[in-house]
């Protein structure tokens, strides 16, 4: 009798050490085996026992691209991102709370209050990702825009959007960088607030200084975002810091209101004449 409890034990530490392991790859998807079992002082075996496991689920999947700020050569270790059933396990109550709050704004003041509101949210991001973009760019003494979106991927990533950059399209008129985020932590928002992607992909575009397509979101469904940055037809060079820092400061929109007539004015008076 008293191998049945320790084997219910041994069940329930398996799950609980599986629930580690899913949340591990949520947080820093796309993530190896190898990175997993050292954070998580697993042996390499018991965590690919668990992400096949995951797999199986549907949980997670193989992430399609390079590792961030992997070089070298030779086979990529494979890499594991959450699927969209493994982020919708993967939220948190606030997310509800989140949700409920921005439904209440829009039904009591209207849905362009919570475009300002999403925007002056990514304003926030986007000054953090800048910054870092701005030192990371410093140290490596150049501004080309590979290097400026490899940076912005880099910041993203410690932003907790795993993202990554790579070269698409090389040698042709459509040449560019593919900027894909393995997680977003407000994809359930944005899922049902579109606002917040539009914002976001327009603070991408502000920092990388050009027009940027977003072609797929893991709001919208998908395994990953993924920006199209385009290089084939630039002609133009990055700002220098010195306009950066005269250009003035990003500043939400607001509409003006309409103005008032006043009570005497002549559209107001009724024209007697016949």
């Amino acid at each position: 009798m008293a191998q049945v409890p320790a084997a219910m034990a041994e069940v329930h530490d398996e799950s609980r050490t599986r629930d580690r392991v899913r949340r591990a790859v949520g947080e820093q998807a796309p993530v190896t085996a190898s990175v997993l079992a050292k954070d998580l002082g697993l042996t390499p075996a018991a965590v690919r026992r668990h992400l096949d496991a995951l797999d199986e689920a549907g949980l997670i999947a193989e992430h399609d691209g390079p590792l961030p700020g992997r070089r070298g050569r030779g086979r990529p270790a494979r890499a594991y991102v959450l699927t969209a059933l493994g982020q919708e396990q993967f939220r948190t109550s606030y997310d509800g709370v989140a949700n409920a709050a921005l439904h209440y704004l829009a039904d009591r003041v209207g849905v362009p209050a919570v475009e300002s509101f999403a925007e002056a949210q990514i304003a926030q991001l986007e000054q953090r990702l800048r910054a870092s973009v701005d030192r990371t760019l410093a140290e490596a003494g150049t501004d080309d825009l590979q290097t400026r979106t490899t940076a912005l991927a880099l910041a993203l990533s410690q932003e907790g959007y795993a993202a990554s950059a790579r070269p698409v399209g090389e040698g042709t008129g459509l040449a560019g960088i593919q900027l894909c985020q393995g997680h977003c932590p407000v994809r359930e928002v944005a899922t049902e607030f579109p606002q917040f992607c539009e914002a976001e992909t327009k603070a991408i575009a502000r920092i990388l200084h050009v027009h940027v397509q977003r072609l797929a979101t893991l709001a919208g469904g998908e395994h990953v975002c993924t920006t199209f940055v385009p290089t084939g037809a630039l002609g133009t060079a990055p700002p220098s810091p010195e306009e950066r820092a005269s250009a003035p400061p990003f500043v939400i929109p607001r509409t003006p209101a309409p103005p008032q007539t006043p009570p005497n004015h002549p559209e107001h008076r009724t024209d007697e004449r016949t």
